[in-house]
């Protein structure tokens, strides 16, 4: 008897991933591969879909699930899962499988990356440079060393955050409702409330999860807490933070720059057009809008969710998403996330 191939949608998928996943895939499942988003595949393709492989971009909720009566997996290629629902995905009987662990260096390192931007005026200085200006003033930096590190939630990420940081030579304090004592003793940091992080450290650095606990988690309350003009750098989720009580702080000096990988709103920047004709799309297009503005500032610096993108990163995430949908189709399903 033939072996059932269960009919596989991979969105959002470059060249190099469409080759790599087909060539562990294929033999098993039938494959379509597309480098655009879900909302982006017609409809009328998606009723034979079994197993749904997303990255990040693509909302996944009760109306893409509507279209995927058939739909068992969801094998996400990130950590992070709030772009799916996942109590419609579990009152449906739908596995939801993520990667828990890939880029823990990569985005540390991308943190220090935008930290160091900041402090040194990197890219002002590079401006500067290119138009043959080599002239000093207004570049004047700060010493990492010495300084204290605010670090929001010391998960595996924050952890890395951690050691490189006492590597700079700094103070660390952690904010975090799961507390590890004994590596806080042998990293050297120390566990404090938010309220004490925010008015003592000269960097903040997030590494929450996104959950409707993080859900503005700096806001203008916390804002108004922090020391004056600290840096606050943000490689975890756009939804930690208030992009409209982030450009009040900035525009009143409370912070003195701000580096951030992540927005809120950003699923919405690759297809901003579209929301031009949705109904009740003003809130969203007002968060886009504060997005632009923040782009403008000098001493605001942003990259577009690259923290994750390097060579070794990305192939831990396409082996542990091959793994994913394997152990699920064997019947031993790993890396399950669930409705909280």
């Amino acid at each position: 008897m033939e072996q059932h191939r269960s009919k596989t949608l991979i969105t959002e998928a470059n060249d190099e991933e469409r080759q790599y996943l087909s060539q562990a895939l294929d033999e098993r499942l039938t494959l379509t591969i597309a480098p655009g988003l879900l909302s982006e595949i017609d409809a009328q393709n998606l009723g034979e879909v079994e197993i749904l492989v997303p990255f990040i971009h693509s909302k996944i909720g009760a109306a893409q699930m509507d279209l995927m009566p058939h739909l068992k997996l969801i094998a996400t290629r990130s950590t992070g899962y709030d772009h799916i629902d996942l109590k419609t995905a579990t009152e449906r009987g739908i596995a939801v499988s993520n990667v828990p662990g890939y880029g823990e260096n990569a985005v540390a390192e991308h943190t220090f990356a935008l930290m160091l931007a900041l402090s040194r005026k990197i890219l002002p200085a590079s401006a500067r440079t290119q138009r043959g200006n080599y002239t000093l003033e207004g570049l004047r930096g700060f010493d990492l060393y010495g300084k204290t590190l605010g670090v929001i939630g010391a998960g595996a990420i924050g952890l890395h955050v951690i050691r490189i940081a006492k590597g700079f030579g700094m103070n660390v304090l952690t904010y975090d409702v799961v507390q590890n004592r004994l590596l806080a003793e042998i990293l050297g940091f120390r566990y404090t409330s938010l309220d004490e992080l925010l008015s003592q450290s000269d960097i903040i650095t997030l590494h929450a999860p996104s959950i409707p606990a993080t859900y503005h988690i700096i806001n203008r309350e916390t804002l108004a807490k922090m020391k004056p003009h600290a840096l606050l750098i943000n490689t975890a989720r756009g939804s930690l933070v208030d992009t409209e009580a982030l450009a009040w702080a900035l525009d009143r000096g409370i912070l003195g720059g701000a580096g951030l990988d992540t927005l809120e709103g950003e699923e919405f920047l690759q297809n901003e057009e579209e929301l031009l004709q949705e109904a009740g799309a003003e809130e969203k297009l007002k968060v886009l809008l504060r997005n632009h503005i923040l782009q403008r500032r000098e001493n605001v610096v942003m990259t577009p969710h690259i923290a994750f993108n390097t060579d070794e990163a990305l192939r831990r995430i396409l082996d542990t998403t091959i793994e994913n949908i394997q152990a699920f189709l064997a019947g031993t399903p790993e890396h399950l996330v669930v409705s909280r």
